[in-house]
């Protein structure tokens, strides 16, 4: 599943193929039918991304709200997409979206509401999922997936920064000391994604090859790269957990 890296890189790119324009929508697929046909003609306003969801905002009160979901992709082939949104000068076609729909305000917000803070979004500091962890007895390895504790998010991510804050996945979120520090190093690391429009987390200098890109993400049965150990995976939160069990004790 696309994380919120993906989506805040979506944005920057769609922006000036879409914003100022009046966009034509339609779905060849036939499941958005209705939906294209509402907001066609209409002016694109703004595109706001937040956490793994995606808002263009059209005039009149009206916006087209997109998740990716696990298979969902701006472009590319494999059968009639979704949705098509045309310009005089562009085409953007949705495949396989968990979901495409219409949104007011009123929905758009109720969705928001839902969420917790974006670490790629500069007006949110953290002290809202700092308190839901705080309350917490689930793990952080499970709250950092919650997208009511933290929006944006993902497998990836987790792997990524508990390592590198030297966090037990496993330590529940009330016994949690470095939360500070996984926010910080949260928002260094999605906004060096947003830029690259890939996520890379080692400090590899660039080019960085695939293999050399993460320290423990999909690293199961090879060694960890600062202590030897073997990086343990097992599945958390529905996904695949990655760890190195001595960089990353459980402490009483």
């Amino acid at each position: 599943m696309p994380e919120g890296h993906t989506i805040h890189r979506l944005a920057r790119d769609h922006r000036p193929l879409l914003v100022g324009q009046r966009v034509s929508l339609a779905s060849p697929q036939g499941r958005f039918a209705d939906g294209a046909a509402l907001l066609t003609g209409r002016e694109c306003l703004r595109i706001e991304p937040y956490g793994k969801h995606l808002w263009y905002l059209f005039e009149g009160d009206l916006s087209l709200h997109v998740h990716l979901g696990l298979y969902g992709k701006w472009s590319g082939g494999g059968g009639p997409p979704r949705l098509t949104m045309t310009t005089d000068t562009a085409r953007l076609d949705l495949r396989g979206p968990t979901a495409c729909e219409v949104h007011t305000t009123a929905d758009r917000r109720a969705t928001l509401a839902r969420l917790g803070p974006d670490p790629l979004r500069r007006t949110d500091d953290g002290h809202v999922a700092a308190e839901r962890i705080a309350r917490s007895r689930a793990t952080i390895g499970q709250l950092l997936m919650d997208q009511s504790v933290l929006a944006g998010v993902g497998n990836v991510y987790r792997a990524e920064v508990l390592f590198r804050a030297r966090q037990s996945p496993f330590t529940p979120g009330r016994e949690v000391t470095s939360w500070q520090q996984l926010w910080t190093d949260l928002r260094a690391l999605m906004r060096r994604g947003v830029k690259d429009n890939r996520i890379i987390t080692t400090d590899a200098r660039r080019p960085v090859r695939r293999e050399d890109a993460h320290w423990v993400y999909r690293r199961a049965g090879e060694p960890c790269r600062v202590c030897g150990t073997e990086v343990r995976a097992e599945v958390m939160a529905g996904r695949n957990l990655f760890w190195c069990p001595t960089c990353q004790p459980l402490t009483a």
